[in-house]
């Protein structure tokens, strides 16, 4: 299991390390906010608007040199999962992110992910890389036999499980990531989302947002 982080857009520094702490952690997003809120000094925190840019650097680099540990895996009743998945672009292009849950087959959460995707990055391109990291993650922690993706991005569904070619520019690197993991899990199928249904990915995908918003540092 690695712990470098994956491919990502263009990122500002500040927001570079912070998804180098996200992946120290195996992007478990309240892992990472609550080792970085500990590390800063002060009442501050990652999100806190008191929190210089200068603060949040050193809090950051000052974790990743002492070295981060993966929180403990929540065991899976069987061995066939749902993964939820969600990109999320502000402006479109914009700061974007990317959200995934993974569940057992009775929906118990066992991970709940998130990582900043670009500064100026496309919300097809957001969706992408969240299918790549909630497959990441599920094959490098488990032996997956089944799974359901459930995903509200028709462009990507026509493309991975539609056999077309991507039709979204600049995205091959995700693709071939999400086609090598899912050539490793024998029965793996997609549920379309609409709009209206809960995705609990949503909210990781907005923090992911939020994080690639942030100025160089």
């Amino acid at each position: 299991m690695t712990d470098d982080p994956l491919p990502a857009e263009h990122l500002t520094p500040l927001a570079t390390l912070v998804d180098e702490v996200l992946a120290g952690v195996g992007y478990e997003m309240a892992a990472a906010t609550d080792a970085i809120n500990e590390a800063v000094p002060g009442y501050g925190g990652l999100f806190d608007p008191a929190t210089s840019s200068e603060e949040l650097r050193r809090a950051l680099e000052n974790l990743l040199a002492s070295g981060l540990t993966r929180p403990p895996l929540t065991e899976p009743t069987g061995d066939t999962f749902v993964l939820y998945v969600d990109g999320s672009s502000r402006g479109n292009p914009g700061p974007a992110g990317a959200g995934a849950v993974i569940m057992d087959a009775e929906e118990n959460e066992l991970a709940r992910l998130g990582r900043p995707v670009g500064s100026r990055t496309g919300n097809n391109t957001a969706e992408y890389v969240a299918l790549q990291l909630g497959l990441s993650e599920l094959v490098a922690r488990y032996e997956p036999r089944g799974l359901e993706v459930r995903i509200d991005s028709m462009t990507v569904i026509r493309d991975v499980w539609g056999g077309d070619d991507p039709t979204e520019p600049g995205v091959e690197t995700y693709s071939e990531g999400v086609t090598a993991a899912l050539s490793s899990i024998p029965d793996h199928r997609y549920t379309h989302l609409a709009d209206s249904d809960p995705n609990p990915a949503d909210a990781l995908a907005t923090v992911g947002a939020d994080i690639a918003a942030f100025g160089p540092g």
